[in-house]
């Protein structure tokens, strides 16, 4: 049954990180909820998962003319190094502490999305 719940998981994951919205939405609590993964592992299941789903995207806009790559080494090279830096910062922090720091990412990314649907945000 939980093989079941993995590829749900890896499905859904993939269908939200291919509209844009972070498959991890979906995977990280799936894996660590449904399936009893640890939070570490989850986190770096995750992070796995976005490369082939990243290339794949990435082909699609490009091949649709979406892609300007004007500054684009200015955006790329310190996400990079921020990317690396937070990934080795949470390896040291405690499985709780990462649950809950990704529990409040989840709360305030949902209000966001709640205040930027509103009319009076559009305007």
């Amino acid at each position: 049954m939980s093989f079941l719940i993995f590829i749900a998981a890896g499905f859904f994951s993939g269908l939200l990180g291919g509209m844009g919205m972070g498959g991890g939405t979906v995977l990280i609590p799936v894996l660590t909820l449904l399936c009893g993964v640890g939070q570490h592992v989850a986190q770096a299941a995750n992070l796995i998962s976005f490369l082939p789903m990243a290339a794949f995207s990435l082909s699609v806009h490009k091949k649709h003319g979406l892609i300007k790559t004007d500054g684009l080494l200015w955006i790329i090279l310190p996400a990079a190094a921020t990317s690396a830096f937070g990934g080795l910062f949470a390896m040291f922090l405690p499985a709780a502490l990462l649950r809950k720091l990704f529990g409040f990412f989840l709360i305030a990314l949902s209000v966001f999305t709640a205040f930027s649907a509103l009319p009076s945000a559009k305007k």
